[in-house]
Order: structure tokens, then C-alpha cells, then sequence
């Protein structure tokens, strides 16, 4: 039986690196479009501010608070993992280390973003 090879120069072989690869690179598209609403809806002030206050008014509402929730772990994710990419590419030692680098992203991650998303959602639901 012949056993496929991963391509040579290939530095994940689709294990947790390949997954970190397309979740950093979800990550950074949903917050781009965040920021393209951002500035589309902060442009409405120059318009007519009681536009961009009924707009506003419109994200006071949970399902708001739950992608407010989802952008800040995705911006948090989408940092670390910058880190650990610009550890990998850089340092001489980033390669053999991204396995373990990874699951410190994803437990720095966890710290970090579980007591915002515990004050955030009292404050979403009450």
C-alpha cells in the first residue's frame, strides 16, 4: 500500500497549523467587514445625525451584543495568532514550535476573552 507524502516545503500537513491557517484567515475577513460597516455607519453623522442615531439605536439589541461578543473573540484570536505567525516566520525555532505556540494562543485566547464575554453578555441580557 502506498501511503501519500504531504507536498515537500509543507509546514502544517493539515493538522491544528492548518486549522490556526483558516481560522486566522476567517478571523481577519469578518473584521474587515466589520470595519467596513463601522465606517459606513460613522459616515452617517456627517449626513444627518439623527440618522446615525436611529442606526445606532437600531444595535441595542441582543443579537447585536452576541456579534459584539463574536468580533472581540475573533479580533483577540486573530492578534495572538498574528504573534505566533510572526514567531513562526522570524524566529529560527518558530517551525518546530507551532504546535505548542498554538494551544498558548488558544489558552491566552481562553483567559482573555472569557471575563469580557462573562461582564459583556450580564450586560447584553439585563
Amino acid at each position: 500500500m502506498i501511503v501519500p507524502q504531504a507536498p515537500a516545503g509543507t509546514l502544517y500537513r493539515g493538522r491544528e497549523g492548518m486549522w490556526s491557517w483558516v481560522a486566522h484567515r476567517v478571523t481577519g475577513v469578518l473584521i474587515f467587514f466589520f470595519l467596513f460597516a463601522h465606517v459606513l455607519d460613522t459616515a452617517l453623522v456627517r449626513v444627518s445625525p439623527q440618522a446615525y442615531n436611529d442606526v445606532i439605536g437600531t444595535y441595542k439589541n441582543p443579537v447585536v451584543g452576541l456579534g459584539e461578543a463574536g468580533l472581540v473573540a475573533a479580533v483577540i484570536f486573530h492578534a495572538f495568532n498574528g504573534v505566533r505567525l510572526i514567531l513562526v516566520d522570524f524566529w529560527s525555532q518558530g517551525p518546530r514550535y507551532q504546535r505548542q505556540m498554538l494551544w498558548a494562543v488558544v489558552g491566552l485566547w481562553v483567559v482573555v476573552f472569557a471575563p469580557f464575554a462573562v461582564r459583556h453578555l450580564m450586560h447584553v441580557f439585563s
